[in-house]
Parts: C-alpha cells; sequence; structure tokens
C-alpha cells in the first residue's frame, strides 16, 4: 500500500516529466521560427561590381541584381580622410536611411596605397561574417568604373552617400524589371537558410550604363562634407 509520501512524490514525478515534454516541444518551435533566411551572394560578383561602378547609384543597383533574396540592398558611401573610403551593403529594416550593425551585410574598403596605387577589400557581416576577401589591387590606368578611378582626378572631393527611402523603391522597380528579362535565372524562387558566404563563381557580363558619377567636382551626386 502507498503512504501518502510516496503517492506525493509519484505525483510529483508525472507533473515534472509533463513540464519538461512541453519545454522541449516550445524549444524546438522557437527554433524552427528563427531559422536563417538569407540567400547566398556571389562575392565575385559583388567585388567586381564596385570596379565596375560608375557611382553609388549604379553600385547599388548592381548589387540588388546580383542579390537574389526579396530584400533590397541599401548602400552607404563615405570617404573618411584623403585615402579611405567605406562602402556599406546593409537592409535598412527601419526605413531611417542609416546603418545600424545589426542591419549590416558587407563592407568593401578601399585605400590608397601609394602614388597611383591603392587596394580593396570586402569583408562580410552578421550571417556573411564568414567572408573576407583577399587585398585586390588597383592602380590609375586600369579599366575600372568612375567610383574608384575618379579618386585619381585633381579635382576628386570627399563624397558621402546612403540609399533613400525613394530610391529603394525604385531598386524594387528596377530589379522586377530585370529579374522578368532574366526569367532562366530566376524562374525559380531562390532557396532561404540553405547556404551563404564566399561561394564563387565567375565574374563579368554587360556593364551597366546606370547611376551617376560622383567624387569629381561639379558631377552629380557628389556632396561635399
Amino acid at each position: 500500500m502507498l503512504t501518502k509520501s510516496k503517492l506525493l512524490a509519484a505525483v510529483l514525478g508525472v507533473s515534472l516529466l509533463a513540464g519538461g515534454c512541453d519545454s522541449s516541444s516550445r524549444g524546438n518551435d522557437r527554433w524552427a521560427t528563427t531559422e536563417n533566411t538569407n540567400v547566398k551572394i556571389d562575392w565575385d560578383k559583388v567585388n567586381q561590381a564596385y570596379k565596375d561602378a560608375s557611382g553609388p547609384e549604379d553600385l547599388e543597383k548592381r548589387i540588388n541584381e546580383i542579390y537574389e533574396g526579396d530584400e533590397i540592398i541599401s548602400i552607404s558611401v563615405k570617404d573618411e580622410g584623403a585615402s579611405q573610403q567605406v562602402v556599406t551593403g546593409f537592409f535598412d529594416k527601419d526605413k531611417d536611411g542609416a546603418v545600424s550593425d545589426p542591419e549590416k551585410i558587407f563592407t568593401i574598403t578601399r585605400s590608397l596605397t601609394g602614388e597611383g596605387q591603392g587596394g580593396y577589400q570586402t569583408q562580410g557581416y552578421g550571417h556573411y561574417a564568414g567572408y573576407a576577401s583577399p587585398m585586390f589591387s588597383i592602380m590609375s590606368g586600369m579599366l575600372m568604373g568612375a567610383m574608384i578611378s575618379n579618386m585619381w582626378a585633381p579635382s576628386y572631393v570627399p563624397v558621402a552617400y546612403t540609399t533613400s527611402a525613394a530610391r529603394a523603391g525604385d531598386l524594387q522597380q528596377q530589379r522586377s524589371s530585370y529579374r522578368a528579362a532574366n526569367p532562366d535565372r530566376f524562374s525559380k524562387r531562390s532557396q532561404s537558410g540553405r547556404a551563404y558566404g564566399g561561394g564563387k563563381s565567375s565574374t563579368g557580363g554587360s556593364r551597366s550604363r546606370g547611376g551617376r558619377s560622383f567624387g569629381v567636382r561639379g558631377a552629380i551626386g557628389a556632396i561635399r562634407l
């Protein structure tokens, strides 16, 4: 015959076991809803886009054509001193036109390393933190877009640029048209939560003519700091 103390212990044991099962179930549900939803980024194409871009608007257009997810990637460009430029790609989730650390996807840092010489390097952040490019060498006279080559112009002035909310809407429309014109590439929705980081791919392709050049005194889009 069970004593009162043994009966109470048995009831408590069953209660704790049931509670543990419920906690495990809730935990599985929680992880299921917080799965990484970032899609893969072709870093080779991102690096080439920076080299070829004629300006910030051209760069953000190219980046959003490369990216196969649903979000729009905003771009911040800022010259820091006379020798360094930092380009930040980010998801502007709060639509405030400013970069916050949780929104950062990548930075491209361009530095002058000598007379007529320089380099740039790309670093991933957040879900893309596993990617870091080598230092790409650049020099005056190379075939590249105005976004880089203008830094050697005598009339070059520091610039600052960030994708505006209105510009993000334009980018959404441009990208939709681009995807519709390339059905073989975008006929299937990108698979989320599978892979991301430094996947290799070939670069090249036709050069976009959209966007504005910047960094030369009097050029549209240049902002004196």
